[in-house]
């Protein structure tokens, strides 16, 4: 595959998007069957995405071939390594991309579309503006929130990476970020200073102040899954 040419590139780009989101799509609804009780049509959506992997997996080859692995046993240390470095950085650019570019332009347009002409429209129909205005705040909220769980990763992968390296291991600061707490299942990170207005949480309120039945806004996890932030660090081998 000759991916000197930028429309071929592009191409084979977007076809992984597609397929990926085919699976992501299809998995929530084989979920939505299951708990409507369709068990048949809950299997066909998830072998569905299933196929839809094997698609996705096969333009990302192209597009990486230097990921390709025919055959493990025949891989050395110094090949392995590279291999896994390219992952780690492949990672690393994803995330990175996301908390420094993605979430924070998503944020900014979800905003202006709120304040500017589709504000003007939503006057015009009471009903229908206050659900879509709804909407675009939660929105702009949700990538605000996304944003920092991204740097986490990014952080993360960049600590693996170094530790792939042999310049240490892998693991956390030994004391807590002050104030601030994870979720164990999405990885957004409580900040007192931004709370989480949208849940009634004011700005500077500690996370021992917010009630008990307060749920995570990306997951909707208890406040009992979150515990104290640590940052990824590289230790001493």
């Amino acid at each position: 595959m000759d991916l000197a040419k930028p429309s071929t590139h592009a191409n084979l780009e977007a076809a992984f998007g597609g397929e990926s989101m085919a699976n992501r799509k299809y998995l929530f609804f084989a979920d939505v069957a299951k708990q409507l009780g369709d068990a048949q049509l809950a299997k066909l959506f998830r072998d569905t995405a299933a196929q839809e992997t094997e698609h996705a997996f096969a333009h990302f080859r192209l597009l990486h071939p230097e990921l390709v692995v025919t055959d493990p046993d025949s891989v050395d240390g110094p090949q392995k390594q590279a291999i896994l470095r390219r992952c780690l950085e492949l990672a690393i650019e994803g995330e990175t991309y996301e908390y420094t570019t993605m979430y924070p332009e998503f944020a900014d347009q979800a905003r202006q579309d709120r304040d500017g002409d589709a504000e003007a429209e939503f006057n015009e129909q009471t009903a229908e503006s206050k659900e879509h205005a709804g909407i675009f705040r939660k929105a702009a909220s949700n990538f605000g929130l996304l944003t920092p769980i991204e740097h986490h990763h990014a952080d993360r992968y960049g600590v693996a990476l170094q530790a792939l390296e042999g310049n240490g291991v892998a693991g956390e600061t030994p004391d807590p970020l002050p104030g601030q707490w994870i979720c164990k299942v999405c990885s957004m990170i409580y900040d007192p200073a931004v709370g989480d207005p949208d849940s009634g949480i004011a700005p500077g309120t500690p996370f021992e102040a917010i009630p008990e039945d307060w749920k995570c806004p990306i997951c909707g996890a208890r406040k009992a899954s979150f515990v104290p932030y640590h940052s990824p660090e590289l230790l001493p081998a």
